[in-house]
Formats: C-alpha cells, structure tokens, sequence
C-alpha cells in the first residue's frame, strides 16, 4: 500500500520536528455485514512504528475505530542526520514500510 510521509528535509540540532504519515489502507472492522447478511472479515493495521537511526521512537497499536486510510502525527527532537524508518503491520500478513530521510545542522 501507498505511504505519504512528511519529515522536514534540514533541522538544526535540538529542534523539535513534527512527523507524519499516512497510508493507504481499507481498515475493514470486521462488524459490517453484506447485504447477503455475511459478515465482512476483520483487515485493519493494527501496529505502527518508527525508528530513528534505528532506535524506536514512536509506537501505536491501532484497533478496529480508527477511520480508513489512518493518518499520524508526533513530534520527536532532531539529534543527528539520518534516517527515519516506518512500519505498519496488521491482519492477514499485512506489512508495509517507508522511510524518510533528515540532515541535522
């Protein structure tokens, strides 16, 4: 599935940055029924996490009311130039990755 990520391409050390992201994903409930009255099998993302140069610094479990397409946003401190690492992961084997990169002056 498709990610949009915002992380700010310069920051000068200790500056607080904001991060985002989005993706692109049905998050399906499992409490829906079709018009035949079957229930609709549960597929949501239930695990989001970044990394930053490694070190985990953000973590969300996500469950079935979190709208389609989920978006977050958080703030961390910009320490080091380098890389910022995204995963969700969710039901059925679902697993998607993005990453973003930021230059510390």
């Amino acid at each position: 599935m498709a990610a949009l990520i915002n992380v700010p391409a310069k920051a000068r050390r200790g500056d607080v940055i904001e991060i985002r992201a989005l993706t692109s994903h049905i998050m399906e409930t499992g409490f829906r029924h079709t018009v035949d009255g079957k229930l609709v099998p549960r597929d949501i993302i239930t695990g989001f996490t970044c990394r930053y140069n490694g070190a985990e610094i953000f973590r969300a479990d996500l469950f079935p009311a979190i709208a389609a397409n989920p978006y977050l946003s958080f703030f961390t401190v910009a320490k080091e130039s380098g890389k910022f690492e995204f995963e969700w992961i969710g039901d059925n084997g679902y697993s998607s990755t993005a990453s973003a990169s930021i230059t510390v002056e």
